[in-house]
C-alpha cells in the first residue's frame, strides 16, 4: 500500500529504520547530556524509593486518579528550583509543546521561531489563534512580524532555549522584548542541565520572570529519563489542566520515569561545580553555545557512508540527520560531559574532513 513511497525514500537515503545499538559505542548521538541516563545511583534511589508505593504503575490520566505523590514531589522540586508559581508533570515533550499552543484563543498572537520543534510546529496548526513565523533568531524579524501586538489581546513568543537541530542559544534580546508585549514560551528541552548558573536552562541564565514566562522542560535529556513539565503562573497552570488535551486526555507520567527526573536534579544540584566546569571546556574548546556541535554533509549518502564509517572504525555514533527533519544533512554531535574530550575532537575532524 505504501510501498511506492518507501521507495522512494531509500533511492533518496531517506529511510528511517530502528536499530539496537551495541551498548558499549561511544555515544555521540543521545541527548543524554551528563550521562545520567547511565548512572545506578540515580537508578537504584529511583528504583527503592519507588518501591515504597502500592502503586509503581502509572495508572490513569492525572485527573482521574494518576496523580501520584512522586508528581507532586516533583513538581515542588521544580517550582522551587526555577522560581515558579506552579508546575504540571506532562507524558512527553512532545504532548507538553501540544499543550502550550491551547492557550491560544480566538484574537491572540503566537509569533514562532522557524526552527522551533515540530511538536510545536504540529500543535501551532491547531491553535484558535493567529500564527506567524519569524526567521530563526532574527530580532529584526520577529520586530516586523510583530508591529501589530497592540490589536492582539494576548502574544506569545515561542522560542526554544537551545535549539536542537542548530546548536545555538535563543538571543536574549528576544525573551526580554517577548516579556515586555506578552507573554515567553521556551521550550528548553536542550538547556536545562547544560545552561544557567544552577542548570536549569536559559531561564536560568537569562533571570527570565517567572511572572511573564512559560517553561517546558523535558526529563528526557539531560536528566536521562522519560517525560516533561511545564513552569508557568499557576492561572496559566490551572487553564492548561482543563483545557489542554494532551494533558487530560493521556495516562500520567510513571512513577519511576518521574523519580528518576528527580534523583537527577538532585545529583546535578549536588555537583554543579563539577559539571560546570566540563560543559564549560566543551562549549570553549569547540566554538559553542551548547553541548550540541553541528557540521554539514555533502550529501544523504556522504551522510550515511561516513556515519558508518565512523561506527564500525571507531566504535563511535553520531546523529545523521537529513531533511525534512533539517534542510540539508548534517552530523549531529552531543559533546557528552562523560566523554573524553579528545575523543570528540577526533570525531569532529573526521566528520569535518571532505
Amino acid at each position: 500500500m505504501y510501498q511506492k513511497e518507501l521507495n522512494i525514500l531509500k533511492i533518496k537515503n531517506r529511510l528511517r529504520e530502528r536499530k539496537i545499538y551495541d551498548e558499549n559505542i561511544i555515544d555521540l548521538a543521545s541527548n543524554d547530556y551528563l550521562g545520567l541516563a547511565e548512572d545506578e545511583e540515580i537508578l537504584d534511589k529511583a528504583y527503592f524509593h519507588a518501591k515504597k508505593f502500592l502503586s509503581h504503575g502509572a495508572k490513569a490520566s492525572m485527573l482521574v486518579n494518576g496523580y501520584h505523590p512522586v508528581h507532586k514531589l516533583l513538581e515542588e522540586t521544580l517550582k522551587k528550583l526555577n522560581n515558579f508559581e506552579e508546575a504540571v508533570i506532562v507524558g512527553s515533550g512532545f504532548l507538553a509543546n501540544m499543550a502550550l499552543f491551547t492557550l491560544g484563543r480566538k484574537g491572540d498572537l503566537f509569533l514562532v521561531d522557524s526552527e522551533y520543534h515540530a511538536s510545536g510546529i504540529v500543535g501551532s496548526s491547531l491553535t484558535g489563534a493567529q500564527v506567524r513565523f519569524f526567521e530563526h533568531n532574527s530580532f529584526d524579524d520577529l520586530l516586523q512580524k510583530s508591529k501589530d501586538y497592540k490589536k492582539f489581546k494576548r502574544v506569545f513568543i515561542v522560542v526554544e532555549g537551545i535549539y536542537s537541530m542548530m546548536g545555538d542559544k535563543v538571543k536574549k534580546e528576544i525573551t526580554s522584548f517577548a516579556q515586555e508585549i506578552g507573554y515567553l514560551i521556551i521550550d528548553e528541552a536542550h538547556s536545562v542541565g547544560v545552561a544557567g548558573n544552577k542548570l536549569m536552562g536559559i531561564t536560568d541564565e537569562y533571570n527570565l520572570n517567572p511572572n511573564k514566562t512559560i517553561k517546558m522542560g523535558t526529563l528526557g535529556k539531560a536528566l536521562g529519563s522519560y517525560g516533561a513539565y511545564i513552569l508557568a503562573k499557576k492561572e496559566i497552570i490551572d487553564f492548561l489542566i482543563n483545557r489542554a488535551k494532551s494533558i487530560i486526555y493521556t495516562t500520567a507520567l510513571s512513577p519511576i520515569d518521574t523519580l528518576l527526573g528527580l534523583y537527577a536534579i538532585e545529583k546535578i544540584q549536588n555537583n554543579l561545580d563539577k559539571y560546570k566546569i566540563e560543559i564549560k571546556n566543551r562549549k570553549l574548546t569547540f566554538n559553542s553555545d551548547s553541548l550540541i556541535k553541528i557540521i554539514p554533509a555533502i550529501s544523504n549518502k556522504v551522510l550515511l557512508r561516513k556515519q558508518k564509517a565512523l561506527l564500525q572504525n571507531a566504535q563511535v555514533l553520531v546523529g545523521a540527520i537529513r531533511p525534512p527533519t533539517v534542510k540539508t544533512p548534517i552530523f549531529r554531535i552531543i559533546m557528552r560531559t562523560n566523554i573524553n574530550i579528545d575523543i570528540i575532537s577526533n570525531t569532529i575532524k573526521f566528520l569535518g574532513q571532505k
